[in-house]
């Protein structure tokens, strides 16, 4: 794709963008973005092959560095996002990962919020002080302890998600990111549950963001990915780890994910409409002690997701009543929500994180983050709402 090509497609909106972007066709024309499944490519002279290898000549070298339907995932993902550069990753948890060791090294310090998905947790509590980065964890919705946990000339970033998995705690990326530059500190964002339709990290002063790319973004439980977006040098940096400890996209899955991009703003604005009616029909059920959803007036941060959110996202955390057992009384009641401890699928998905997703916390720090043992996390999908309130309110009944 040429600069003004890029240039014209950056000035889309984001659902043309969704399904434009980034494309790039052979000589056959094809319709459909190709799927080139290869594993390197082959040079006409030698000449060229040297060029490439020095960064000389446009152009692929070995799909574990790049490969073209890759890169049309890539650049339809920086689109939406506006950011400088994108890179994409075999998962989630790579792109977590590879952001956080492109921006530390032995000797550093990572300030991040306590309420991480759990693998989050490992790498920041447990990984990195294995090569000498040091961390500290924060209450994410207390800007005071951000400060103070902030070590001048030894800080390089901070690291949160907004909404938090599975309470749904909103963080303000705006302040934090405040806290960062003054510190000379990298702000890194996990953005998936808000996805780029509903919250936008860069523009609130985030250097960097980072998806599963395996939940909305596919849409429809089929494949792994993740993806990583930020300033082209950054981006670079992180190609450089990507090439040499190779946790690359398979080509397969950029293909499948570019055409879960298509319908991205459908479903996640159905979703969304669907979580905000079950949210206040759940808030209302005798069987049910709290709920939590960034659309409601009484969320703990309700004026901040008003600024900072253009809608409620597609999930809702609610405490049954009766602990574990009430809030496996209610799963295992369940029909047509299943089941799962994933979420951003096209079919409603319910979780009981603490033990599940969040079980290897300790006791003390799930009450920390109020992942109490009553607490489910429902993924709402793409079936109509008033099947879906049948099938709650039917499991939700009995165990009231």
């Amino acid at each position: 794709m040429t600069q003004s090509e890029k240039t014209t497609a950056t000035k889309m909106h984001p659902a043309t963008a969704l399904v434009h972007g980034g494309t790039e066709r052979s000589e056959f024309g094809e319709t459909s973005e190709a799927i080139f499944l290869t594993q390197g490519y082959v040079y006409e002279t030698a000449e060229l092959a040297e060029a490439r290898f020095k960064g000389d000549a446009p152009g692929h070298v070995y799909s574990r560095y790049s490969n073209p339907t890759v890169a049309m995932f890539e650049e339809r993902m920086r689109l939406l996002e506006g950011a400088e550069a994108a890179l994409a990753t075999a998962t989630g948890m790579a792109a977590v990962n590879i952001a956080l060791m492109a921006s530390l090294s032995a000797g550093d310090h990572v300030v991040a919020a306590k309420a991480l998905f759990g693998s989050c947790r490992y790498i920041v509590e447990d990984l990195l002080p294995r090569f000498g980065v040091r961390s500290t964890l924060v209450d994410g919705t207390d800007l005071t302890a951000w400060q103070r946990a902030v070590r001048k000339g030894e800080t390089r970033a901070l690291f949160l998600e907004s909404p938090t998995n599975p309470t749904l705690d909103v963080i303000d990326v705006a302040a934090v990111a405040d806290i960062a530059r003054n510190a000379d500190a990298r702000v890194i964002v996990d953005n998936v549950f808000a996805t780029p339709l509903l919250q936008r990290p860069l523009e609130l002063g985030a250097d960097v963001v980072v998806y599963s790319a395996t939940k909305h973004i596919d849409g429809q439980g089929r494949c792994l990915g993740g993806v990583i977006l930020g300033e082209e040098a950054f981006i670079d940096e992180v190609h450089t780890l990507l090439k040499h400890t190779g946790p690359s996209m398979s080509p397969f899955n950029a293909w499948v994910l570019l055409k879960g991009l298509e319908t991205l703003p459908l479903r996640v604005a159905h979703q969304t409409a669907s979580a905000t009616v079950l949210a206040e029909r759940i808030a209302d059920h005798p069987a049910v002690s709290r709920t939590l959803y960034p659309g409601r007036s009484d969320h703990p941060q309700a004026d901040l997701v008003a600024r900072q959110m253009s809608g409620g996202s597609t999930l809702v955390a609610f405490e049954v009543k009766g602990g574990k057992s009430g809030a496996f009384a209610v799963s295992n009641a369940l029909s047509l929500i299943r089941l799962s401890n994933n979420l951003g699928d096209a079919k409603s998905l319910v979780t009981h994180p603490t033990t599940t997703t969040h079980q290897r916390l300790t006791e003390e720090a799930r009450q920390e983050l109020g992942i109490t043992d009553g607490l489910l996390r429902l993924s709402v999908g793409l079936e109509d709402v008033e099947d879906l309130w049948a099938d709650l309110s039917t499991a939700l009944d009995r165990a009231a």
